[in-house]
């Protein structure tokens, strides 16, 4: 699991009920079309997707998924493709050999235990090889349309610098996220709080200046416009 960023000074306070409300909505009225950037056509191929962008870019796991699943569009033809032959298509993603070992691992028991078929419950995902919470996140979310919010640094520095939900680990500020974000955001609170933490709520200079919705968050050193 890859090593997330110790948490930014804590904000001078929460936010209020309200001050999530609007957070959340503007965010969603900001990013109507959030969706995730990884590319995949069914829940197999997003799983296996999900599974090879660990510590990896979604843009380096696009470059090589489409031969790959070109090759093995299913669990079936995944395990009869065989560990080296899914090596070779994705040696250009991080860790590539142990993420070979775990989507050809995972397909074999797709096969065995789920007539290949992705499970829907987190129990059965997180038991497959290379699926841990976050993976299991975001396929709940995408492919079966579960409020979950699958927690990487983006999010993580968001919950905290903004005093949307701040925690200290990743599974802590899911809780607080999903116990503080309204219902009906929830379901795209995943995509759209990535996409603020991408591009605006950046690690080392984020553009508060920029951001849609600098009104209600709580950070306290907030950036100006460069002179």
């Amino acid at each position: 699991m890859p090593t997330l960023p110790k948490p930014p000074p804590k904000p001078a306070r929460l936010m209020t009920k309200n001050q999530v409300f609007q957070f959340m909505q503007t965010l969603e009225r900001t990013y109507p079309s959030a969706r995730s950037e990884l590319e995949y056509k069914n829940p197999f191929t997003l799983l296996v997707a999900v599974v090879l962008s660990a510590q990896a870019t979604d843009v380096s796991v696009n470059k090589a998924t489409p031969a790959l699943f070109k090759a093995a569009p299913t669990p079936d033809a995944m395990v009869a493709l065989g560990e080296e032959k899914i090596s070779d298509y994705i040696r250009s993603i991080g860790l590539w050999r142990s993420k070979a070992h775990n989507v050809y691992e995972l397909c074999k028991q797709l096969v065995m235990n789920y007539k290949g078929e992705v499970p829907s419950t987190r129990q059965a995902l997180e038991a497959l090889p290379g699926v841990g919470r976050k993976t299991a996140n975001v396929v709940l979310n995408i492919a079966f349309g579960e409020p979950t919010l699958a927690v990487d640094t983006h999010i993580f520095r968001v919950g905290n610098r903004t005093g949307l939900g701040p925690g200290t680990t990743p599974l802590a500020v899911e809780q607080q996220l999903l116990k503080r974000i309204p219902k009906p955001f929830l379901k795209m609170a995943h995509f759209t709080l990535i996409l603020l933490g991408r591009y605006t709520c950046k690690a080392r200079k984020p553009l508060c200046y920029a951001c849609p919705v600098a009104e209600w968050c709580q950070y306290t050193d907030k950036t100006t416009l460069p002179s």
